[in-house]
């Protein structure tokens, strides 16, 4: 079994996190331990924490979470940008009989599988720094 595939099934100590993105599939993993009551708005905060404590240790981690960062400029298309930043569009324009939590689940992995297809073809594959 590869290594991403065994950290999105069983939860894994911080010390194993390569990045933002295996702390993000602990957060799917386990929601409720994580987000109370699946608010991405808390989860934009917590990402924010992250980044804040990246440039505080002095770490160099493409980050694309900020409020009006990468991911939520990606989703634009979908009609998803707000000044309130990613995680309130989401939130305000979910589906009926999917949870925000789901819907940005969702567009993670397309926004992910999209970003790791751009960097193939453009000769830069990072695995471990998506």
């Amino acid at each position: 079994m590869v290594d991403e595939e065994r950290q999105r099934l069983s939860p894994t100590h911080p010390s194993q996190w390569r990045n933002v993105y295996d702390f993000l599939e602990q957060v799917r993993l386990r929601p409720g331990m994580w987000i109370r009551g699946g608010s991405l708005r808390d989860l934009e905060s917590m990402l924010v924490g992250y980044r804040l404590a990246l440039d505080v240790h002095g770490i160099d981690e493409p980050f694309d979470f900020w409020p009006d960062g990468p991911f939520s400029r990606w989703l634009d298309r979908y009609g998803r940008s707000s000044a309130l930043g990613w995680a309130a569009e989401i939130e305000r324009q979910v589906e009926p009989g999917t949870t925000p939590l789901e819907a940005f689940f969702a567009y993670l992995d397309e926004y992910r599988a999209e970003k790791q297809a751009a960097d193939v073809a453009g000769g830069s594959q990072r695995p471990d720094n998506d």
